[in-house]
């Protein structure tokens, strides 16, 4: 919504001429200690989701159209690191990273002047703000060719009330009028340049937002408010770390989805795929996708090849086999898996060591054989979750626990990895038809169910992405075509699932943000 403020006589007009910028800068305010937080290092610095928390927020700023440089302002002494992070990252946008000042008044003004002379279109965000959306950005960049000044906020669940020195309700504000102050703050360069010249002749002068300093110096200039968002949170005490991470770890990723076969084609003609459990279900369909889309796949099962993914001189020889074959192998795909029913104490220890072998010490023997190869390549790693990660359910407490390791370790290779330019993600699905899902819970409402195939396709949209380290989504969306589970007499209940009927529609994707519910079997 717009603010509405009285003129004063010396107001500036809000746009005197066509805003016509010559570049957009996001400006992203580290100046932070950590202080709250109780740290040696600022809180910037500090690791959420295997990255410290200003490289998530880069690469916000680095992946977003609309933006055309980045200006780091870091804490003093800190700069070092700052610059290492953007090296280490590879972000191309950033073109300066320099100290801030002792107060954020002072930081924006050092900022004002490394952006330069000249119209142009500065966002102002805290670093420690790592969750700001895409769309946010978009739409404070967007909301600059009408407005001088916008400004990012939430609607108050919470009722605010005004106190006194003594701690007495003083006033209660009406709810629908009051909003919740994130960031960007967004201006014309002109505008915050004149608002502060301004307020350097104010004494009393001081502000916590920029958007204070407009709104008190420039009270004729409306600023615009747009929609921010609930995971725009800002790590500021000891509990924010904590919910910043399990936001990292629930949000999911989107995959690129490539328009048509030729550039699926283009994208895999050539390419190496090796697919661990790929006799069957999603291993099956993605193998006969990927190879009509030229692509070279070796699928590899114990039920059809005796590979036993937990043995690693099994994995060593089918990685062998495939690399001899073509020289090169690109992605390396796990999607075998077991799925045993019981409750942990009536467990027999036979059915508790293959539950850990195959869903858990498998992934962990692929992926170390895995990287010499993918390292010639700056390959991908993909293996599979399931909605269970989240939280645990009874009578499956093994499988769930064994998904959200491998989300764990999905998270910690991306981040080593990163230096051999090695991508490692995982495909979290919805509730997937397959025999595997049949014989663990029976037969279920054909409508409820995603397709092994509809997943397939998804996985090969994350392969030939440039995601890491993410848990991708993959849901029904509303008109899905429904999933089929044919029967497969010789289907082995370890390898994940049945093939798909063939005849079947490929499912319409939503890689949707939000969790899905349902196990994945």
């Amino acid at each position: 919504m717009t603010q509405d403020r009285t003129t004063a006589p010396d107001a500036t007009p809000a746009s005197p001429a066509p805003w016509r910028p010559s570049r957009t800068v996001a400006v992203v305010l580290a100046g932070g200690t950590g202080t709250r937080l109780g740290l040696g290092i600022p809180k910037q610095l500090l690791k959420i989701a295997g990255k410290p928390i200003i490289e998530h927020t880069l690469a916000v700023f680095e992946a977003a159209p609309e933006i055309d440089e980045i200006i780091v302002l870091m804490a003093t002494g800190h700069v070092a690191d700052a610059e290492q992070i953007v090296a280490n990252a590879g972000f191309r946008k950033v073109s300066k990273v320099i100290e801030g000042g002792e107060t954020r008044n002072d930081t924006t003004r050092i900022a004002l002047d490394a952006v330069g002379e000249g119209d142009v279109n500065v966002l102002f965000h805290d670093a420690v703000r790592p969750l700001v959306s895409a769309r946010i950005v978009r739409e404070c960049v967007n909301a600059l060719w009408t407005y001088a000044a916008v400004d990012v906020a939430i609607p108050s669940a919470d009722t605010i009330i005004q106190v006194d020195e003594d701690d007495c309700i003083t006033d209660i504000p009406v709810r629908s009028t009051l909003r919740r102050g994130q960031t960007p703050q967004a201006f014309r360069s002109g505008t915050i340049r004149e608002a502060y010249r301004r307020a350097e002749g104010d004494p009393h002068f001081a502000a916590t937002d920029d958007c204070g300093v407009v709104l008190r110096y420039l009270p004729g200039t409306p600023i615009k408010v747009i929609d921010g968002s609930d995971e725009n949170i800002k790590v500021t005490h000891p509990v924010d770390v904590h919910l910043a991470d399990k936001l990292f770890q629930l949000a999911a990723a989107q995959a690129p989805k490539v328009s048509d076969h030729r550039s699926y084609t283009e994208e895999l003609t050539g390419r190496t795929i090796v697919v661990f459990g790929g006799s069957y279900g999603i291993g099956h369909d993605l193998t006969e996708l990927a190879r009509g889309y030229g692509a070279q796949v070796f699928p590899f099962s114990r039920s059809t090849t005796g590979t036993h993914v937990e043995r690693a001189e099994d994995v060593a020889a089918a990685l062998k086999t495939a690399f001899e074959a073509t020289g090169r192998i690109d992605h390396v795909v796990v999607t075998a898996g077991i799925l045993e029913k019981g409750a942990l104490a009536e467990m027999d220890e036979e059915t508790m060591d293959r539950l850990l072998h195959v869903n858990f010490v498998g992934p962990v023997t692929i992926a170390r054989q895995s990287l010499p190869y993918l390292q010639q390549t700056k390959g991908q790693l993909l293996l599979y979750t399931s909605s269970s990660y989240t939280r645990g359910r009874a009578r499956y407490a093994l499988y769930s626990a064994t998904k959200a390791a491998l989300v764990n370790l999905t998270q910690a290779l991306a981040d080593e990895w990163a230096e051999f330019g090695v991508r490692v993600n995982c495909v979290n699905p919805e509730r997937t038809a397959t025999p595997m899902r049949t014989k663990a819970f029976g037969e279920e409402p054909e409508h409820t169910l995603l397709s092994a195939e509809a997943v397939a396709q998804a996985s090969l949209d994350v392969l030939i992405s440039e995601l890491t380290g993410q848990v991708i989504d993959v849901r029904r969306a509303p008109g899905d075509p429904v999933a089929a589970v044919p029967a497969q007499a010789d289907a082995h209940p370890s390898d994940d699932g049945s093939r798909s009927r063939r005849g079947a529609r490929r499912a319409e994707l939503e890689l949707s943000q939000q969790l899905p519910t349902g196990v994945d079997a």
